[in-house]
């Protein structure tokens, strides 16, 4: 995952925030804001990408590549599938919290 855009995205939220609360927000911390969309599109292509990846190992190694060992395949294939659970799960975490707030009485 890009660390950089959860960073960018945790500023943004904390001046969200603090113009909520009616304060003012420095220019550093507004300068510095990643909209959530751009985060969420390279997260997403870095799960694609792994994926892929893991796929053409495996094609390579049922195809007689020399060069691609079968450990090699089966660790693309579990850092393939641990970022796909990890999206997952970041997905129901997010559902969940737009059921929780369409829930909440206003």
């Amino acid at each position: 995952m890009n660390v950089s855009g959860m960073d960018s995205l945790l500023v943004q939220m904390r001046a969200a925030m603090v113009l909520a609360q009616g304060g003012t927000v420095p220019k550093t911390a507004a300068a510095t804001t990643t909209d959530f969309a751009s985060v969420l599109k390279s997260s997403l292509d870095g799960v694609a990408q792994a994926q892929n990846h893991a796929e053409a190992m495996q094609k390579e190694f049922v195809l007689g590549n020399d060069k691609v060992s079968l450990s090699d395949v089966m660790i693309d294939g579990q850092k393939a599938n641990i970022s796909f659970q990890a999206t997952v799960q970041v997905r129901n975490k997010v559902i969940a919290a737009y059921n929780d707030i369409m829930n909440m009485q206003v």
